[in-house]
């Protein structure tokens, strides 16, 4: 049965309608908090333009109005040299339990000869106080096996005596393209006893269609009565959104046929399609998504019919 979406509305078209320093609003993550009260967090960039994190508040019965918007980041860039310094992108939050929230982020670094390099770092917060980084460093990098880079990622917290799972976009290689260095990446899967520290075998949960496709991202990752679903960016000309499904959630069964959210004519998501965010709220499945320039017009919400 294809899964067709409604979109409902643009959220929000950039964060400079607030703070006139800011712009993009990209990768949003839902977080519920009362009602039909969401906290959307999502990545901006700075005056700099390196990544930070900021968050809005949100009713789903009118979601196209900002009920409250963060006046100061939720995590920042790192010091210089550190493997966040050029940007610190919000990916992921998880429940870990006792009023303990794991918001996973991206780390970036500019390079030289290529434009950059990524890792995934992790902030902690406890009795919804502020998130503080868990480390200076990394819990999630570049490996023997893996030496390129490792960025966006799904966490879903022990369950059921079941090991913490991540499945996060992971770089297969460099090429040039029309002269300029292009990345290739697809979607690995790993497991954890603590959700910090991960065990990677390199296992692949999504991989290229084709030779024209070279980029998958931004999984998003529910359970429904033991069965695995799991939507995603992938891009040849430009990105889309992708689904597979799967029985034990690591062994994956591409499906994009089967989810029917297409560009609009004109406006701001009449290019493309990205990352994908899908939570449940009642009886209802809604999707966050960015539109045109990879977040530079902002995130819409859509509800699956």
């Amino acid at each position: 049965m294809i899964h067709r979406w409604r979109k409902i509305c643009q959220i929000l078209e950039s964060p400079s309608l607030m703070h006139t320093n800011y712009s993009y609003a990209a990768v949003p993550i839902a977080e519920h908090v009362e009602s039909d009260i969401y906290r959307i967090y999502f990545s901006s960039r700075d005056p700099h333009n390196r990544s930070t994190s900021l968050a809005v508040l949100i009713d789903l019965k009118q979601p196209n109005k900002i009920l409250e918007m963060s006046q100061s980041p939720i995590i920042i860039p790192g010091e210089l040299g550190e493997f966040d310094d050029s940007g610190a992108m919000a990916t992921w939050l998880a429940d870990a339990g006792n009023g303990t929230r794991f918001l996973y982020y991206i780390g970036w670094n500019l390079g030289v000869t290529v434009p950059f390099r990524n890792s995934i770092g992790l902030a902690i917060s406890e009795n919804h106080q502020k998130f503080e980084k868990y480390a200076r460093g990394p819990i999630v990098d570049r490996t023997a096996s893996e030496p390129h880079f490792c960025a966006s990622c799904c966490v879903i917290p022990s369950a059921h005596n079941n090991p913490w799972k991540m499945w996060y976009l992971s770089c297969t290689k460099w090429d040039f393209h029309n002269g300029k260095p292009r990345h290739h990446y697809h979607i690995k899967y790993a497991e954890s006893d603590d959700g910090i520290h991960w065990h990677r075998d390199g296992h692949v949960a999504i991989d290229f269609a084709d030779s024209s496709e070279y980029a998958i991202s931004r999984p998003s990752v529910i359970e429904e009565d033991d069965h695995w679903r799991m939507w995603f960016s992938h891009r040849g000309t430009r990105y889309q959104i992708g689904y597979a499904e799967s029985e034990d959630g690591k062994n994956w069964n591409r499906l994009d046929h089967l989810c029917s959210i297409n560009s609009a004519p004109d406006g701001w998501d009449s290019e493309m399609l990205a990352y994908p965010h899908v939570f449940k709220h009642g009886e209802a499945l809604y999707m966050l998504y960015n539109g045109n320039g990879y977040g530079k017009t902002g995130f819409g919400i859509a509800v699956l019919e």
